[in-house]
């Protein structure tokens, strides 16, 4: 049996988190397999809504192994907040959620470092989440980072000591005014750090490869999105690690050839937090009700989404760079209401028209070429079969399908699980 995964396709908050609630019952272990409490994974069932950062999406369901893989960076601090969360819903995470040992951990000074990389930036800034999470992969390539795994060992609060002081002199060469109290940082950080190692640490490469080898089904679950990757998207307005499907092998030690299915998510339309080039983003009423409808703020940051018509060109360039196999199209009902829609089938791009996404789509590089479609007008939040979808939206999933070469299986009608239409 493979290993499938699921991830965004587009810069994030295309709706990973409530397709993997829907998909959990039909497998053993949900794994995560990188990023971290930058992200947002938003769940909505029996009228309750649910926002999960490091934790993966399968924790809801009671049969289901959570997996933090080795990819992700963890804030210890962040994380016990995420789990007093879970207890009011009377979930036994002691039994259902485990750690890979070669995980990193997020420290306090990461994210004081993170706070002031941003502040020297001025105008120039990329738009971080201010959670520590690049100068955390920053240790991780440099070889400086504590691991999960360092936590059993008895000194590794000497390691930890020796990195705050290096962090603290790296701050200062900021010149920038960021005012903390690292005494009251730690303290809570060293009582996360505590609750943190009442869970199990595994070596999760092999855990995974005898689960799979037992023939236990597994889900992968991406954070962030595709165009957000690290090599792959549109730097330097991305995260610090690898999104796109080749992160899962390496996040979480799974081969190549032992990937079965990847799910695509993307929306109807398109948004974007923070910083960088957005060649569809619409900046008139249009994109205003987008936002309203779509209620587009970020789950962990708050942060406005900027938004715009759907990119067919970003969209095919994520669906070629993962290998995606099934598609999987969020909040339709959003898009109810607009008498006309538009897909940005095209560049012009430096005098030509290109259809692939190139090396920079800087708006004095990249002017979009739009294709109209009809729009519709019913409520689709009620619906719950396909044969009801009204046929301006089937023709614009058509078109979609045509043009990705790829099938789109699940139409998301809303946020709440039940909200979900299989093709």
């Amino acid at each position: 049996m493979a290993v499938d995964l699921l991830l965004g396709l587009q810069w994030g908050d295309e709706g990973k988190g409530k397709i993997v609630d829907v998909l959990t019952s039909k497998y053993d272990i949900i794994a995560r397999f990188q990023g971290g409490p930058n992200a947002g994974h938003t769940l909505e069932f029996d009228g309750i809504k649910h926002v999960l950062r490091t934790i993966p999406s399968g924790i809801f369901h009671e049969k289901s192994t959570n997996i933090i893989g080795n990819g992700v960076v963890i804030d210890p601090v962040v994380f016990v907040k995420e789990l007093e969360g879970l207890e009011q819903f009377k979930i036994d995470y002691k039994s259902k959620l485990i750690i890979s040992r070669k995980a990193h951990v997020i420290l306090p000074t990461h994210r004081l470092l993170d706070a002031a990389s941003e502040a020297s930036k001025g105008k120039a800034k990329i738009g971080s989440t201010l959670k520590g999470i690049g100068p955390t992969y920053m240790d991780k390539t440099g070889r400086n980072g504590i691991r999960i795994g360092d936590l059993e060992l008895s000194d590794w609060k000497e390691k930890y000591r020796a990195l705050a002081n290096k962090h603290e002199a790296m701050i200062s060469f900021y010149n920038v005014d960021v005012q903390y109290d690292l005494a009251d940082l730690e303290a809570e950080f060293f009582a996360a750090v505590e609750t943190l190692k009442e869970l199990t640490f595994i070596d999760s490469e092999e855990y995974i490869y005898q689960a799979h080898k037992s023939g236990k089904s597994i889900l992968a679950e991406g954070a962030q999105g595709s165009l957000l990757d690290i090599d792959f998207g549109t730097y330097p307005f991305v995260t610090s690690s690898n999104t796109t499907a080749a992160g899962a092998c390496t996040g979480l030690g799974v081969a190549p050839n032992k990937i079965g299915d990847v799910y695509g998510i993307f929306k109807a339309y398109t948004t974007r937090v923070g910083s960088g080039p957005f060649p569809t983003e619409l900046f008139d009423k249009v994109g205003e009700d987008m936002a309203r409808i779509g209620h587009e703020f970020g789950a962990v940051t708050g942060r406005a989404r900027r938004c715009g018509w759907l990119d067919l060109v970003a969209l095919r360039y994520a669906c070629q760079v993962n290998g995606v196999t099934k598609l999987m199209m969020m909040k339709g009902d959003v898009l109810s209401g607009f008498k006309t829609l538009k897909i940005a089938t095209s560049y012009k791009y430096k005098g030509e028209e290109i259809t692939h996404l190139p090396y920079n789509i800087e708006p004095e590089n990249v002017t979009p070429v739009y294709t109209e479609f009809s729009g519709w007008k019913e409520d689709l939040t009620k619906m719950t079969e396909a044969s009801q979808l009204p046929k301006e939206l089937n023709d614009y999933i058509d078109f979609l399908e045509k043009e990705l070469e790829i099938p789109i299986e699940v139409v998301s009608v809303g946020p709440d699980r039940k909200q979900t239409i299989f093709k």
